[in-house]
């Protein structure tokens, strides 16, 4: 015994020594004591960036089930307002981020320490009265990204921030270190005015005008890190392959006057932020190309391991589709197919938890980010 207890004394003491030299070694440092790339996000955007701003009682018509199951089934295991079977892009860029997900503004007991998401399904770039005076009022969110702004405003004066002139530091310590994800908007503003006597064209500069807009006003404001998502090929979604001509389809097999308003709309877009960043050298603005991202999934779509394109995954209707628009997912007569993940399209409109995964991957590691969301990164000081 005498033998043995003078063996493991000396191995105690240079475990010790090793393990506080470990500790305290500058590498362990470095990697144990990074601070975050960023300590909050702000979100903003339509249904595909929601996170609960809407429920049933206040969602778009035909999708006004968000609060029954099977939304959320996949992940969250029940339902939390999200259009989805489980997260959402903006969920895994939060993870990605090693920051928790963003409660949406109007819940007031959530922690917004994080930051915040302003998105509302539903949402339109142009604002509402543009389409009550236009008599377009079905199916139409009152929200717009101006009552967006309009809630950002509350929540900076909430926290001490008035402007940048007269209460600096207040402003400094919620801008500095926030990421401004800018989702997807105006695909609505199309839908909405489908069949209307409204064309395509004036809702196309109605809707880019007041997103570059938005996107001015929270560079006037200090944002430093922007990213801004453009328009998905709206016409490979369930719906419009429903409401639109078999006559009327692409080489992608997806409803082509559709996504002729999304590719130009994108264009339009993307000039505007070339402009934005010369005007605000300062500001790193990068562009998540949407429709490239969507798109090359669709035409590979089993490489991504996806076996089913266009049809939805949760819904009511018969032949290729499973979509009826007056029996949509979360409704009595609706149901769910049992592997969502092999699905692109989960209720019509909105994706599945994969797809949303799938663009999110595309976005933060991939190269549909211009610049890449990596430069982003390596800009944050």
């Amino acid at each position: 015994m005498a033998i043995f207890s003078r063996v493991v004394i000396p191995l105690k003491i240079t475990l010790i020594i090793f393990t506080i030299t470990l500790i305290f070694s500058p590498s362990v440092i470095s990697s144990a004591f990074t601070p975050k790339k960023f300590k909050r996000i702000y979100a903003f955007g339509d249904s595909y960036t929601d996170t609960g701003n809407t429920h049933s009682a206040t969602g778009p018509s035909s999708f006004n089930y968000v609060s029954n199951p099977p939304y959320g089934n996949t992940f969250f295991h029940h339902p939390t307002n999200r259009y989805s079977d489980g997260r959402l892009v903006i969920d895994f860029v939060a993870e990605s981020l090693s920051l928790p997900f963003l409660p949406p503004y109007r819940d007031p007991k959530a922690d917004k320490t994080y930051g915040v998401n302003f998105a509302v399904a539903g949402s339109t770039a142009i604002r509402h009265r543009f389409f009550v005076k236009n008599n377009i009022t079905l199916n139409v969110t009152p929200q717009s990204l101006q009552t967006q702004l309009t809630w950002f405003n509350r929540f900076l004066e909430s926290k001490g921030c008035v402007n940048s002139t007269t209460t600096p530091q207040q402003c400094e310590a919620l801008f500095s270190d926030a990421l401004f994800w800018v989702g997807e908007i105006g695909a609505n503003d199309y839908a909405y005015s489908f069949a209307s006597s409204v064309s395509p064209n004036t809702i196309q500069r109605l809707a880019t005008r007041s997103f570059t807009g938005f996107l001015q006003a929270l560079l006037n404001k200090g944002a430093k890190y922007v990213l801004v998502q453009g328009l998905p090929p709206t016409g490979c979604l369930t719906l419009s392959m429903y409401l639109a001509p078999d006559t009327d389809r692409d080489d992608m097999g997806c409803v082509e006057s559709a996504n002729k308003h999304s590719i130009l709309h994108n264009s339009i877009i993307q000039d505007k932020l070339d402009s934005f960043r010369k005007q605000f050298p300062q500001t790193v603005i990068v562009y998540a190309d949407y429709w490239n991202a969507y798109s090359t999934v669709v035409r590979n779509a089993n490489k991504y391991g996806f076996k089913e394109v266009f049809k939805s995954c949760c819904g009511a209707g018969s032949g290729n589709l499973n979509f009826e628009v007056f029996s949509t997912c979360g409704s009595p007569s609706a149901s769910s197919c049992p592997d969502p993940s092999q699905y692109i399209n989960w209720d019509g409109v909105h994706l599945t938890e994969a797809m949303y995964k799938t663009m999110a991957s595309m976005f933060l590691h991939g190269t549909y980010c211009k610049p890449p969301f990596s430069y982003l990164l390596a800009k944050k000081q």
